[in-house]
């Protein structure tokens, strides 16, 4: 097995993110063989990247309160890990930011979950999380995914993306605050 410095150093050599090395950035994530909760989203964001922080901005302000813990927990605990489809910002697009680069996660999640046996559960954020890794299990719409959350645990919990530009989404499913978050947040105690 290939240790966790093997494989970011791999990851920084790989051609295909040839342009984010020579420029210094480093990959964005974080391994945790003590990991029982994984948080798997799209990509980190701009200021992310910037700071070297993931979940640095108000979507990390607002998966915090989602999830009922602190900053200090959030950065500070050995029982979390966070794994993006592409540990790189992918740029901005027309309405958001950029997906995820095809073929990153297919290269590189399964030697790092490797390296945390312990992962009892992995919030999975967004759609292109919830496409990679419950693909045809998901339900017709993100929405419908996420109200049927129950249907994934204890494995998966799918979520959608604490953005500022979905809370137009939360104020018109008021179901998800109610229900949701707090199942959430007493399965991310349990876990943490």
């Amino acid at each position: 097995m290939q240790t966790a410095s093997d494989i970011f150093q791999a990851i920084q050599d790989d051609p295909q993110n040839a342009e984010y090395t020579q420029a210094g950035v480093k990959p964005l994530y974080k391994i945790n063989p003590e990991a029982t909760l994984l948080i798997i989203s799209q990509a980190p964001s701009r200021k992310a990247q910037e700071t070297e922080s993931f979940w640095n901005d108000p979507s990390g302000d607002r998966l915090r309160d989602w999830m009922g813990v602190t900053k200090d927990e959030f950065y500070g605990s050995n029982k979390l890990g966070i794994l993006p489809l592409d540990f790189y910002y992918p740029g901005k697009g027309k309405s958001g930011d950029l997906p995820p680069r095809k073929g990153f996660a297919e290269k590189w999640h399964e030697p790092l979950l490797a390296l945390m046996p312990h992962v009892q559960m992995s919030l999975l954020i967004g759609q292109y999380a919830q496409k990679y890794y419950l693909g045809k299990s998901r339900q017709k719409t993100l929405t419908e995914t996420v109200r049927h959350y129950e249907d994934y645990l204890p494995e998966y919990f799918p979520l959608v993306h604490p953005s500022p530009l979905n809370y137009g989404w939360l104020k018109h499913n008021p179901w998800f605050d109610e229900t949701v978050v707090p199942d959430l947040q007493a399965r991310v105690r349990k876990l943490l």
